[in-house]
């Protein structure tokens, strides 16, 4: 096992990987902004260093001065969180090249799944579904309108290098397609670098379901489940369950399947997760797969036990997994919420100083906090701030325990989301399970209009 890892990231996930590697007993390092100098992971970890000024390109998102402090540190290996340098093909590489053991798939296999238009075709020659559109990028305007044409409408515009709902569009008419291909693809090339297009058949009242994945290289592949993450504002999530309550034990056992056919297929090692959209009568299309560590993998964690941060650590070492398919079980039900410093209604970032924390306690309540009283939220980085998650042996139970955990939460000095997360998990289509990709549109937003 390593003895010291450098966490490249910040907040509650840089917390959480330094929690295991504590247990552990690995030695861990560190990296901050000039903005994070108080921040909780700066003060937890082993040692810390400052990477740059505030800007993720001059701090977060620099590669070099990463590596720099990596050697200065005489850190073993990288942890990269998720966001951020997670799926950086270039960094993993060259983490590689600077004889640093990246914690996470090789950088080849990041790359290959990184773009969407790649990943589609590999996972078509994998077996798995694929929901109808094209394997080539779209050139313009003009060649998107006749290919949606023979798709139909609506269909779903999506960059190829996209993230986080950016530079992806739902068009309903013809109308609409020439404006939004070239807005979405000046978008994607401001983002990401390059602006690669193309478009999937719309499903409409979809679910988005992923299967939890981790490999080890001495082949044992095991799917930990699956996660419902239907509920959505903008394209990103914001509530996360383990298990669906949406399909069945057969469709379940399929998507499993596949999924570790697909991870065979592609040789991933580490931890990934792979995405589906669902469609009402339960066929799966694969929708992109994660080759890192993702938000909502604490809910995985309540309902099989395990410590998924763990068991990177050891596949990233050359070990083991100490467990297989056949001896992880799930047990019970859990719903994660992910809390943003945004306006509920608007959902515009609400930056600012946290002048009173509250945490919720007791028995099925777990914090991923990042932040504490007094601290600041800085308008440089992703409004998330925390998440909660709440475990019950059944669904209702973890319902019941997870809105009094968000009735007892107290953050002031900043806007939240909590009044939004509220709503949401009062409802009664969330409490019969109608939790669609529409969910917010449909319940949520109508209510802000009375």
């Amino acid at each position: 096992m390593f003895k010291k890892v450098l966490i490249a990231n910040r907040g509650e996930i840089a917390r959480r990987i330094i929690r295991t590697c504590e247990r552990l007993g690995i030695a861990t390092v560190a990296v901050y902004s000039e903005a994070d100098a108080e921040a909780l992971h700066v003060k937890e970890a082993t040692e810390a260093y400052c990477i740059g000024k505030p800007p993720v390109a001059q701090s977060y998102l620099n590669i070099d001065r990463i590596l720099e402090v990596a050697k200065e540190s005489g850190a073993e290996a990288v942890h990269p969180g998720y966001g951020l340098l997670s799926e950086n093909a270039n960094f993993a590489k060259a983490c590689e090249a600077a004889n640093l053991t990246f914690i996470g798939p090789s950088a080849a296999v990041i790359a290959s799944m990184g773009s969407k238009l790649e990943a589609r075709k590999t996972m078509k020659a994998a077996g798995v579904p694929i929901v109808e559109g094209v394997e080539t990028a779209i050139k313009d305007a003009d060649e998107a309108i006749e290919i949606a044409k023979t798709i139909g409408y609506p269909i779903m515009l999506k960059a190829s290098a996209g993230g986080g709902g950016i530079g992806m569009q739902l068009v309903e008419s013809e109308a609409d397609l020439a404006q939004a291909f070239e807005g979405n693809q000046k978008r994607a090339a401001s983002f990401f670098g390059e602006g690669t297009m193309y478009m999937e058949r719309f499903i409409a009242e979809a679910h988005h379901i992923e299967v939890q994945i981790i490999a080890d290289q001495h082949g044992t592949i095991v799917p930990l489940f699956e996660r419902e993450c239907s509920i959505q504002r903008r394209n990103q999530k914001v509530v996360e369950e383990a298990p669906s309550p949406f399909i069945s034990a057969a469709t379940r056992q399929k998507m499993l399947a596949a999924s570790a056919k697909a991870v065979e297929h592609i040789g991933y090692v580490n931890a990934g997760t792979i995405e589906y959209l669902v469609d009402e009568n339960e066929n799966f299309y694969f929708l992109e797969m994660n080759t890192r560590l993702q938000v909502e993998h604490p809910v995985t964690e309540e309902i099989t036990g395990l410590d998924l941060v763990e068991a990177q650590l050891i596949v990233a070492a050359g070990g083991k997994l100490p467990f297989t398919s056949a001896t992880v079980e799930k047990n019970g039900h859990a719903i994660e919420v992910r809390i943003y410093a945004e306006n509920p209604t608007t959902f515009f970032p609400s930056p600012g100083t946290i002048t009173k924390l509250v945490l919720p306690t007791g028995e099925g309540i777990r914090n991923e906090c990042g932040v504490y009283e007094g601290g600041t939220v800085t308008p440089f980085y992703d409004p998330m701030i925390s998440k909660l998650i709440a475990w019950g042996e059944t669904r209702e139970v973890a319902c019941e325990c997870l809105v009094k955990a968000l009735e007892a939460f107290v953050i002031e000095g900043i806007a939240t989301n909590i009044p939004m997360l509220l709503k949401t998990v009062t409802h009664e289509a969330f409490l019969a399970g109608n939790t669609t990709t529409k969910f917010v549109d449909h319940y949520y937003l109508p209510q802000l209009q009375h």
